[in-house]
């Protein structure tokens, strides 16, 4: 009896788990919609309900502004960019591709241009950049050995390489995409990489 009602409450938790992601899908489906016909800041809470065909308080019980549904889908991107990251701590080598992101970019160029416009890409490159660096700093703090901490603060360096990146691709964004996503990549690569590397002591 005491498994049975266990196993009843693990799925009770999983189907409230799955309408969760499918609210929040639909609204910022929404707003992605609304992205392509208003300025974001131009937008309100009240288009972005009407449009997801939701209630108020249904989108206030996942999010507090419609800056923090943007914040929230963006930490997908977020979480795909950092799968790109290859860390070998045998020979601490340190790889970070950014063509995913660049053509994650490029597919959704629309979007993206119009966040460049308007004050969602603030949104991106403040809250996202605090993310972002959280993010590589975890991961980089797996290349510094204890004995050798790096030359500047791990965080000051995660914070900086996450910043580095999004103005790049902002100045992409406003400049109509020049170059490819290969070319963007390869810029990075030169500009911010070295730097890292070198503070990191790894190749």
């Amino acid at each position: 009896m005491y498994m049975s009602t266990k196993s009843n409450d693990q799925k009770t938790l999983q189907q409230q788990d799955r309408r969760t992601q499918r609210t929040q899908q639909t609204l910022l489906d929404a707003l992605i919609d609304l992205l392509k016909v208003k300025h974001y800041d131009a937008i309100s809470v009240k288009d972005i309900i009407e449009k997801a065909n939701v209630g108020r308080s249904t989108f206030y019980a996942h999010y507090q502004t419609k800056d923090d549904l943007l914040k929230g889908g963006f930490e997908r991107v977020l979480d795909m960019l950092l799968e790109q990251v290859v860390i070998d701590e045998t020979n601490r080598n340190l790889t970070l591709d950014t063509v995913p992101l660049f053509r994650h970019a490029l597919g959704h160029a629309e979007l993206f241009r119009t966040l460049a416009w308007g004050s969602g890409f603030e949104v991106i490159t403040t809250q996202g950049q605090t993310a972002l660096g959280a993010k590589f700093q975890q991961c980089l703090s797996q290349l510094v050995p204890a004995e050798q901490p790096p030359t500047v603060p791990l965080s000051a360096l995660s914070y900086s390489l996450a910043g580095s990146l999004l103005i790049l691709l902002k100045w992409w964004l406003e400049n109509d995409m020049p170059g490819s996503p290969e070319a963007m990549d390869r810029i990075f690569q030169e500009l911010v990489m070295p730097g890292i590397r070198n503070a990191l002591g790894v190749q």
